[in-house]
């Protein structure tokens, strides 16, 4: 059975960084950002209709990489519950329970990261830091109550003059440490 997961933070939380290295592990990501990029559209906001066209598509590309036993990321910000519960039941059909991975990044982060931002690729949205607070500010925690979910906490590592990412994920439903491969026992990185 294919196995889904749902990226969840609001913008500059570190969710791409993080589909990324499971797409590297041979999940297939799906992304706003890369489909509007790939359409000549970067940026966070487009226009209503082309959201809700590309948003179609990658439902029906989501819906047929399932049929096909094929595991997938959704880099998306599932910033509300709404959200999350449609796309839970849009996968209920197939048997599948979506994994959501919520990155729980300070607002100062992710501020930082948003203003660092020049839009030199689909990963690379510019955001107001007035829009990137909104985010923030708007942005619905999951709770365990609605399904499988393990926090990832990105900190910047001390004394780095780079942006030197440390993940520590926490398995909610056994409570064992994991790191971002999903194994058990372990830390990515050093602690700050």
């Amino acid at each position: 059975m294919a196995r889904v997961v749902f990226m969840c933070g609001p913008a500059g939380s570190g969710k791409s960084t993080f589909a990324r290295r499971l797409e590297e592990r041979g999940m297939v990501r799906l992304s706003f950002d890369v489909e509007l990029w790939r359409r000549g559209l970067p940026g966070a906001l487009p226009p209503g209709p082309v959201r809700a066209e590309v948003e179609s598509e990658l439902k029906e590309r989501l819906l047929w990489l399932v049929s096909e036993g094929r595991d997938v990321v959704l880099d998306f910000s599932f910033w509300s519950r709404a959200m999350r519960d449609d796309y839970r039941g849009l996968l209920e059909p197939f048997g599948v329970v979506p994994e959501t991975i919520y990155l729980a990044t300070d607002r100062e982060t992710v501020l930082e990261r948003v203003r660092d931002r020049r839009g030199a690729h689909a990963d690379d949205a510019v955001l107001s830091e007035e829009m990137a607070a909104q985010y923030f500010d708007g942005f619905e925690v999951p709770t365990e109550a609605e399904g499988p979910l393990r926090v990832v906490h990105f900190r910047r590592s001390r004394g780095s003059e780079v942006d030197d990412v440390e993940m520590v994920e926490r398995h909610h439903d056994a409570g064992q440490h994991r790191d971002e491969a999903g194994n058990e026992g372990g830390t990515h990185g050093r602690r700050a």
